[in-house]
């Protein structure tokens, strides 16, 4: 029987199976481990253990069939080595960091990221005598002197949340791996692929060490789960997890479950969000209360021929700026029918935000000028309704201003 590569698999294909493309008895939804700790069937298991035997199951913190599959199924979609699940998109963040950077070493990172993620780089890594800086997307070439002997981490996402601002992968990359030649000392990249996507870009093809994802987001999908995910190398991942012991951010056997669930329909449901998005953000360029439209496949968006260069589809996610400032966006957020106000996003419900109010809240506005963000802006995650209905609800909302 000729053996499957899995790597050549469909997307679609690894989302749904993974790797269980044989014969065998068994469930055809995946199981819930629901246990907190495992009997052993004699003392040589604890033994073995003892000695390090990673095939030995100890207790959930540690490790559990419902999360492990998940972390398989992640893996492969990913065409990484391995991953490891999280409770949240932040415990993921903050455990791939920590197990990389001690006190005196260095991040470099692109300033606009997903609002708790530069808290956290700028309330609590200092804390710890980890420092931070700043590169421009714009100017990465200053790399070249941001880069430092005791810089460990590269850290961006793309598109950036909430302004859809692009960072040129494959540019990050090769100057990074430039002065990790001259330093001789290994920089580990890593970027937050939440808004992205693995279905629309796939950063391991350029390069990349890490890939985080907030997994209560496209890979959930349906607004009832939190998890968080990092995919890497064997090495790294064994190191991340050993460290996620010790701070205790291990993911819940349910919530793997329903993220399983997820999975199954996750390009289904990505692809029509592409669909929407891009019919949403050209209606809404006609509207003369919207200020702008910011959507990477919008030929006006100033970086769409890079979009068209590092992404295969443009994502679910548009944001605009309407007339009357955050006035004007909290009365359109207000009106709007079928879409929701709620944070969050990725689900198959369309949901809006305000980022002054949400994701950026206090920042000051030197911050927020840095990050792009400005008062009258709409974070819309589109989600898989009629898009006829939507764009009508929003022609609406807007009506009110």
């Amino acid at each position: 029987m000729k053996k499957i590569k899995y790597r050549e698999l469909s997307l679609a294909t690894k989302s749904i199976h993974g790797k269980h493309l044989h014969a065998f008895k068994g469930p055809v939804t995946l199981p819930i481990y629901q246990t907190s700790t495992y009997r052993f069937e004699n003392s040589n298991d604890a033994i073995r253990y003892a000695q390090g035997d990673p095939n030995v199951l100890v207790y959930t913190r540690y490790h559990n069939p419902s999360v492990n599959e998940v972390e398989d199924r992640i893996t492969l979609m990913e065409n990484g080595e391995a991953a490891a699940l999280f409770s949240s998109g932040m415990a993921a963040i903050s455990t791939a960091i920590l197990s990389v950077c001690k006190s005196g070493d260095e991040i470099v990172s692109t300033p606009a990221l997903y609002g708790g993620t530069y808290r956290f780089f700028r309330d609590t890594l200092p804390n710890y005598g980890i420092n931070i800086k700043h590169v421009d997307p714009l100017s990465l070439e200053d790399l070249a002197y941001l880069i430092t002997p005791k810089t460990k981490v590269v850290y961006f996402e793309t598109p950036t949340n909430p302004t859809l601002a692009l960072v040129d992968i494959e540019k990050l990359v090769k100057l990074t791996r430039k002065m990790e030649k001259e330093f001789r000392k290994k920089i580990t990249i890593i970027i937050d692929n939440t808004f992205a996507t693995i279905l629309n870009q796939k950063p391991f093809d350029f390069g990349v060490d890490v890939i985080v994802e907030s997994t209560t987001k496209y890979l959930g999908g349906h607004a009832d789960l939190m998890g968080g995910v990092v995919v890497g190398s064997k090495k790294f991942i064994h190191n991340v997890k050993e460290l996620a012991k010790h701070l205790g951010g291990c993911a819940d056997p349910f919530a793997a479950f329903l993220l399983d669930r997820s999975l199954k329909t996750f390009e289904l449901r990505v692809q029509r969000q592409n669909q929407n998005a891009m019919a949403l953000a050209k209606a809404l360029e006609k509207y003369p209360k919207v200020n702008r439209v910011i959507y990477p496949g919008l030929p006006s968006h100033p970086q769409h021929k890079l979009a068209k260069k590092q992404m295969s589809d443009f994502g679910g996610m548009v944001t605009v700026e309407v007339k009357g400032g955050v006035k004007g966006a909290v009365k359109v957020c207000d009106s709007l029918k079928v879409a929701i106000n709620a944070m969050s996003l990725g689900g198959v419900e369309t949901l809006v935000s305000i980022p002054v109010y949400s994701s950026h809240v206090k920042m000051s506005k030197e911050e927020l000028a840095k990050h792009g963000v400005t008062p009258g802006m709409i974070r819309i995650s589109v989600g898989v309704e009629g898009i006829q209905d939507l764009i009508e609800d929003f022609k609406q909302a807007l009506g009110k201003l």
